[in-house]
């Protein structure tokens, strides 16, 4: 999908131009609580995803949709087009992942904020794209008054993750590698969690190797690793099991509660 600009892109390009050139304006504005129009870029695979975060956030004075798209290719194009002040995306693209796109889009704009916002267990993912550079990790199944303070803090600088995402951050860096993993799962590193997910999506070894810019060999040898450290002993049993953990962490994700608030981590 291409992005989808916004036409008045140029207008809003014009009102940074003239709060840049009057700073005292700008900061009578700040004084009095209101806030400069921040763009958002949308990357996610669903339109209708996309079509509710679009209504969600152009309800606010302060934020507006710039441009949004299904892929990282489109993600590139529309960065480079609208100029956006911040990015919310979904790990699982219809092309690539978000690990990948996190990765492109901080090695490129290494201060662009990054929102990711995705159905899977944070448990498992948001340490993870915390450690790539994402800003905050945000379950779909949150609220829309959690999705907007969500972006506002990437915004502003900050961090945003849930209560226990922060806790379990906290115990990690205090327990002195005593950390057991919770799951097989966690102790795969992030490429090779990378090539789990794009299994259970249904790609072969060649796909995922012309996906991820590496060789068919390379892509073997982690899914060796995959299987030793998940106790799997054939080819078949791999792909079972990366089809039955994609399933299930997209319907888990819609079956739990509500989430928890928010957190600086």
């Amino acid at each position: 999908m291409a992005p989808t600009v916004d036409a008045s892109m140029e207008e809003r390009k014009m009102d940074d131009f003239n709060e840049a050139a009057n700073p005292a304006e700008s900061q009578d504005h700040a004084s009095c609580g209101k806030r400069r129009t921040a763009r958002v870029l949308i990357i996610d695979g669903h339109p209708i995803v996309r079509e509710g975060l679009r209504r969600i956030i152009e309800q606010q004075d302060d934020l507006v949709v710039c441009a949004e798209t299904d892929t990282a290719r489109g993600a590139r194009v529309a960065i480079e087009e609208t100029d956006p002040h911040v990015i919310i995306a979904e790990v699982s693209l219809s092309q690539g992942d978000g690990i990948k796109l996190v990765r492109e889009v901080r090695a490129h704009y290494p201060q662009l904020p990054i929102l990711m916002l995705s159905m899977h267990d944070e448990a498992i993912y948001a340490e993870r794209m915390l450690s790539v550079g994402a800003n905050g990790y945000m379950m779909k199944k949150a609220t829309g008054e959690q999705i907007l303070r969500s972006l506002r803090r990437v915004i502003d600088g900050g961090i945003y993750v849930s209560e226990s995402v922060a806790a379990n951050m906290v115990r990690r860096a205090t327990s002195r590698g005593r950390h057991v993993p919770a799951s097989p799962v966690d102790r795969l590193t992030n490429r090779e969690l990378q090539i789990l997910h794009l299994i259970g999506k249904g790609l072969s070894t060649r796909e995922i190797a012309g996906l991820l810019n590496l060789s068919v060999k390379t892509i073997e040898s982690h899914r060796r690793r995959i299987k030793g450290k998940i106790n799997l002993r054939s080819g078949t049993q791999l792909v079972q099991f990366a089809i039955n953990w994609f399933v299930g962490e997209n319907t888990g994700a819609l079956s739990r509660g509500d989430p928890e608030d928010g957190q600086v981590a």
